[in-house]
């Protein structure tokens, strides 16, 4: 969040200086200075125009950082009264996905159960990882929280199976890719 801040103080410091520029070069060839709100609507407009550009480009900067091997399962829009922007293109704030290299099958008599991090990427957050096993033969998953676990012989216990759609982009991952 600090980069973000001094990012934007930047983008407003540049703006100040190119309208100064303007200006001398306005004085020096038309004889007159630009009119006085120049300035702080060009500093105005270069701090919200970045703090814009920077919102929607935090998604595919993130994204793009990540190993192909990462599947988004689902991606989140908001829009929020604050950000009157976002109500016409919302904008991706968090973001759910699993890295298919990192799929272990814990159970070598049961190679239909597979088992990963569920990660959970939110701007401003720090990164959650929640631990998932996934039956790939019912194409069920499980998340191992609250005392949830899979025993060594394969059996979930504290915790239920939830039911995928075959197309349901974590199990094609893990399943294909595990």
């Amino acid at each position: 969040m600090t980069n973000d801040f001094i990012s934007t103080m930047a983008a407003g410091a540049l703006a100040a200086l190119v309208v100064f520029l303007l200006n001398q070069l306005s004085k020096k060839f038309r004889g007159e200075k630009l009119p006085k709100v120049v300035m702080p609507a060009a500093i105005g407009l270069a701090l919200i125009g970045y703090t814009i550009w920077n919102e929607y480009s935090w998604y595919p900067s993130v994204r793009g950082g990540m190993p192909d091997t990462v599947v988004v399962l689902q991606a989140v829009d908001e829009s929020v009264p604050w950000r009157p922007w976002t109500y016409l293109v919302p904008m991706v704030t968090r973001f759910m996905a699993i890295d298919a290299a990192e799929v272990k099958r814990p159970v070598a008599e049961k190679p239909e159960l597979v088992e990963t991090d569920l990660l959970l990427i939110g701007r401003w957050q720090p990164l959650m990882t929640v631990p998932t096993v996934y039956d790939c033969a019912t194409g069920s998953r499980a998340d191992l929280v609250s005392g949830a676990e899979l025993s060594d012989a394969g059996e979930l216990t504290g915790g239920a199976w939830l039911k995928l759609p075959p197309e349901d982009p974590g199990l094609k991952a893990v399943c294909a890719g595990g």
